[in-house]
């Protein structure tokens, strides 16, 4: 893909040369060659970006392997009693992943969108998930807690969701960690 990209670029360079040459010998001639070295830089754009994306993708796959991915993803639910400043993750006691959210990332999230926090490589067996979730609490006072959820990862990807919810009759948010199916 790299020599593709190399040579494509090898046309691009001539294709320019030709244009100064093309000016020397007629408007109309320099025009067309203008139009033709045009649509080869607009193809070089394109497969510039599609080989971007194919090594995106590849990168994906090679450093999260489906066997021992997991994933990791915050969700809101109302969001009344609670809003989100940052939140800690701790697999089997070691610190992965620290977010700290914006006012726009938070508001997202309360209007029903998911956030991926985390994404890793956990070899089978059990494991011990530790999120602490800091903000505004009721009443505009700050909050600090924590959620705890022991899992089996077993073969294949596993996802996690981190749930912010509100608890009505306690006026108090409640924090739910749930494995996907």
């Amino acid at each position: 893909m790299t020599k593709t990209l190399i040579s494509l670029v090898a046309a691009a360079t001539l294709a320019f040369s030709m244009v100064a040459v093309a000016q020397d010998g007629g408007e109309a001639e320099s025009r067309e060659e203008f139009r033709s070295l045009d649509r080869d830089v607009q193809t070089l754009k394109k497969e510039v970006l599609d080989l971007n994306r194919d090594l995106f993708l590849l990168e994906e796959e090679l450093l999260f392997p489906a066997n021992s991915q997991v994933a990791f993803f915050i969700s809101m639910d109302v969001g009344e009693y609670f809003e989100l400043d940052s939140v800690n993750i701790k697999i089997d006691g070691k610190e992965v992943a620290n977010y700290l959210y914006t006012v726009r990332e938070a508001d997202a999230l309360i209007r029903g969108g998911v956030h991926r926090v985390h994404m890793a490589n956990l070899k089978t067996g059990d494991h011990e998930l530790v999120a602490i979730f800091t903000g505004k609490g009721p009443h505009v006072r700050d909050y600090r807690r924590g959620a705890t959820l022991n899992f089996n990862k077993g073969i294949g990807a596993k996802y996690v969701e981190l749930e912010i919810t509100d608890r009505v009759k306690k006026q108090q948010p409640e924090f739910i960690i749930k494995e996907w199916e």
